[in-house]
């Protein structure tokens, strides 16, 4: 997994982004860089990388007074995956395998990522959706699929706005009865909140509930009570990209993870290739554990 010096050269890139963002002011820059600085050398090294993005967002915004600086971005993208779905849709129903052609185009949704890449253009999406159709597939599709057919009650850990579009496709394979949607608190880089799910039409697909939290990921302890009890309830959670497999990876949880792998770190942790499509069950349930064993040994 990700140590805190890897992650460093991403914070103090995604810090500058977000406030020239917001500001042409360079005094105002330099002042938020050293505050990064600062707080990078106070931080936990045990931390996850998400629960150190959320300290360095929570920096913007205290020193810009924006509170999300990422929304032009978002409703971009919400729009630009809005006017692909109906083909996206049609090449899903067409397809010989509707469920893998609807896990390859999720993933595909997840290069929309501001974290990643701010300067991502619509022709990378476009070539996301290209690459997404005959990219190797590290996935275990016919367990997924015996695990949605048995599961009563699903939780689908959103990721990114314009990605939800995407997982619409795969949600719309699952009984949407069965299906809540968990989407951000808060405003965090470019992840999806409620705002986003109304905008995209997911409200109107299926439930969707708030996490509480403004963290990149999950981080459990730092999400509502109300958002653990779903969790908790959940015996299948679904969870889109690389925030949710560095905060859930050892959760006791049956999870399916999917995600491209963005980075050579988490590819490794994963044991595939960069830019590989995954669709990876938890680790606690591949090991046969039951609730409350012990991780020691795997």
């Amino acid at each position: 997994m990700k140590t805190f010096f890897d992650c460093i050269p991403c914070f103090v890139r995604q810090s500058l982004e977000a406030v020239r963002m917001i500001t042409p002011d360079k005094t105002v820059h330099e002042q938020l860089l050293r505050r990064v600085l600062r707080a990078l050398g106070a931080m936990d090294l045990r931390q996850s990388p998400p629960a150190m993005a959320q300290r360095i967002h929570r920096l913007i915004r205290e020193l810009t007074g924006e509170n999300n600086p990422y929304r032009d971005m978002k409703d971009r993208f919400n729009r630009l995956a809005l006017d692909v779905y109906p083909r996206l849709k049609d090449r899903v129903e067409a397809s010989a395998d509707s469920l893998e052609m609807a896990v390859r185009l999720a993933i595909a949704g997840n290069v929309i990522d501001m974290g990643v890449n701010n300067q991502l253009g619509d022709e990378e999406v476009y070539e996301a959706i290209d690459h997404a159709l005959d990219a190797p597939f590290d996935a275990d599709l016919a367990a997924f699929a015996e695990a949605a057919s048995s599961a009563r009650n699903i939780l689908y850990l959103a990721d990114n706005a314009g990605e939800i579009v995407f997982d619409k496709l795969l949600i719309e394979q699952i009984p949407l009865e069965k299906v809540t949607v968990a989407v951000k608190g808060s405003p965090i880089i470019n992840d999806a909140t409620m705002a986003d799910a109304e905008a995209t039409g997911l409200t109107e697909l299926v439930e969707v509930i708030d996490n509480g939290s403004d963290a990149p990921g999950t981080i459990l302890e730092d999400c509502s009570e109300a958002f653990r009890q779903r969790f908790d309830e959940a015996d299948l959670i679904i969870a889109k990209g690389q925030g949710n497999y560095e905060t859930l990876s050892d959760a006791d949880k049956d999870i399916f993870f999917i995600l491209k792998a963005k980075c050579p770190v988490i590819a490794r942790d994963l044991g595939c290739e960069v830019g590989s499509l995954v669709l990876r069950r938890s680790r606690y349930v591949e090991a046969g554990l039951r609730k409350g064993d012990s991780y020691a040994g795997i």
